[in-house]
């Protein structure tokens, strides 16, 4: 049981399920919450267009519900999620980019970054060497992912740990950029090494047998 409000609607907020990343906060009323719980694809109501709205009807960033948690009074939700895409319209990977205070460094996340990758990629920009590699194509940024393996392997034989830190932060750059041009998700990553680890744990516990 939950509590809507006065205007028939609960707040929920929306969580990526692998990181718990917290994605967007959106709204609910009795006709989206029932939707979302048939069709296990988060449906909203739009309180600016009166209207329900499936989250990826239009962008193809569909959101996949996996657990649905109350709060204390019953009047606000949590939603973990599996995402196909970026949860805002902007093509950031959240809502939540605006730091207001504290260290605005914690707001860094991979989600984050490639978010910015696809405006690049989406809106070109003179000055950006990010766009410039998307302009390049494929073969250049497959190019450049070797040249910065290269790298991270030359400061690991040198056992230079500042170096290997700083040359393994340019692969990860550039590897988010191949997986931005590839269409591949930091999700989508994620859900491989998760299931790779749930196969490990499942073989542990069968050798302890």
């Amino acid at each position: 049981m939950v509590r809507f409000d006065e205007k028939g609607l609960i707040p929920v907020i929306v969580q990526d399920y692998y990181t718990n990343q917290v994605l967007t906060l959106a709204y609910l009323n009795q006709e989206s919450l029932q939707q979302t719980l048939e069709s296990g694809k988060m449906t909203y109501f739009s309180r600016k267009r009166q209207k329900l709205w499936v989250k990826g009807e239009t962008s193809g960033n569909f959101q996949y519900l996996r657990s649905l948690t109350a709060d204390c009074d019953e009047d606000a939700l949590v939603a973990r999620v599996v995402k196909d895409g970026p949860a805002c319209h902007t093509g950031s990977e959240s809502c939540f980019t605006n730091g207001l205070y504290g260290d605005v460094s914690e707001l860094f996340s991979l989600e984050g970054l490639q978010g910015l990758l696809k405006e690049r990629k989406k809106v070109p920009q003179a000055d950006s060497y990010t766009s410039y590699l998307f302009d390049k194509g494929l073969e250049k940024i497959l190019k450049k992912v070797g040249e910065e393996s290269a790298e991270v392997i030359i400061g690991g034989i040198k056992e230079d740990k500042e170096e290997t830190i700083y040359e393994i932060a340019d692969l990860a750059y550039h590897v988010l950029v191949l997986m931005t041009e590839m269409d591949i998700s930091v999700a989508e990553v994620k859900k491989e090494l998760t299931g790779r680890h749930v196969i490990d744990h499942k073989l542990k516990q069968e050798r302890m047998k």
